[in-house]
Formats: C-alpha cells, sequence, structure tokens
C-alpha cells in the first residue's frame, strides 16, 4: 500500500526566502557518497556539506516539528539524516529503492522538500512507481511530498535550471502504512471539528482520546 501525501507551504514568506537565500551560498559536492552500492551508479547530482548546511538543516526540522500534518502523516519516532540536494542540468537519479537503515534509523519514509521555483527549471520531477503505474511529482518551493521509502522512485534528469532541494528519512511509531492512514484521517477529522464550535466538546475529546489509544495500541 502506497501512501504518498504533499504538503503545502512547510516552509513560506519569510522563512522560505531566508533558506532560499542561504542555499546560494552552501558548498556543494558530489552527491555519490551518500549512495549505497546499488544507487551510486545511477546517482548524479551534489549535496551541500559543511556547518552552514547543516544549520540550515536545523531550521528544517523545526519547521518539521511544528507542522501538524506533516507530524500527523509521518507519526515520527525517530529522523534519519537529511540533506540539501542539488540537480544541475544534465543530472539525475534513476530508480532505485532507499536503504533500510539510514545512519542507524530504519526508514519508513521519505520525504522531498523543493526549494527551488517549479518554474525556474524543467525536467527533475520526482518519479514514483506504484501499482497503478508511474507518478511524477513537481511541487512549488516550500511544498513537501511524503513516501514509503520501500518504492522504486527516482527523480528525472534535469534539462533546463537547477533543482534544489531538502531530502530526508522517517521512523513512524507506527510501522504499517495502512495503520498511519487511519490515523491520518482521524487528525484530519480533528482538524476540522476544532474550528466547528457548534460540535459538542465531549465528541472532539472522545475523538482524541480514540486517536491516543490506537497511537498506544500500535506502537
Amino acid at each position: 500500500m502506497l501512501m504518498l501525501i504533499t504538503i503545502k507551504q512547510i516552509l513560506a514568506g519569510e522563512n522560505l526566502t531566508r533558506v532560499a537565500k542561504e542555499v546560494a551560498g552552501l558548498v556543494f559536492t558530489s552527491g555519490k557518497s551518500t549512495a549505497g552500492a546499488a544507487a551510486k551508479a545511477v546517482k548524479d547530482n551534489q549535496q551541500a556539506s559543511g556547518p552552514e548546511a547543516q544549520s540550515l538543516l536545523d531550521f528544517v526540522r523545526r519547521a518539521l516539528d511544528a507542522h501538524t500534518l506533516f507530524q500527523a502523516a509521518a507519526q515520527i519516532m525517530h529522523y534519519g539524516p537529511m540533506l540539501i540536494s542539488r540537480y544541475q542540468t544534465g543530472m539525475s537519479y534513476g530508480l532505485h529503492v532507499d536503504n533500510a537503515f539510514m545512519s542507524g534509523v530504519r526508514a519508513d519514509l521519505s520525504f522531498t522538500l523543493f526549494l527551488s521555483d517549479a518554474n525556474s527549471y524543467d525536467g527533475g520531477a520526482l518519479a514514483l512507481e506504484q501499482p497503478a503505474g508511474r507518478q511524477s511529482i513537481k511541487l512549488d518551493a516550500g511544498d513537501l511530498v511524503l513516501y514509503p521509502s520501500t518504492s522504486l522512485h527516482e527523480v528525472e534528469p534535469v534539462t533546463r535550471g537547477e533543482r534544489v532541494a531538502v531530502v530526508g528519512w522517517v521512523q513512524s511509531r507506527v510501522l504499517h502504512a495502512e495503520a498511519r492512514e487511519a490515523l491520518f484521517d482521524i487528525a484530519q477529522v480533528r482538524a476540522s471539528l476544532s474550528t466547528n464550535l457548534s460540535v459538542d466538546p465531549i465528541v472532539r475529546l472522545t475523538l482524541q482520546k480514540a486517536e491516543a489509544n490506537l497511537i498506544r495500541l500500535l506502537s
């Protein structure tokens, strides 16, 4: 079961402007150093390194921690590594699957947070192989896609411009995708009820209790 979620504006406004400005000053080197043995042959991109890059990734992580929709979808137990990747014209990352463990953290979910304006480059879509067929995803700057690390995927060749994104991995406290999807649906309903003043408060509390007890059961 492939649960794919896109989330708008994880970064927006001043936060997105700050990240874009700082990315422009980063040092990038070959991305092959962080690829698994099989993926090295198909990986052609660059990754940021140095304390400035880590500071920027820390800022992004705080934004993820503060985003209730992302937290509800991922049910995070541990973050794996995060990387700032860059694809210039002619670069791509061929079809591959992510390693089961990334820096000692089990990779249940992968995410891509797009930092480049979608109109500033051609190609560069994240393409996932699904039972219903191939799906290509190219989002606006500040938007994120979350998907199972078990899926075959690739970054299609960039044919114009430059594609910059933050990629990362998550170990979820809820192992099964079906359970994460059910909990995500409950969280969505809770969010919609929170602004409806006509709903009896006991209904909201009961739904919150059910969500909490399911997390205890499924974790």
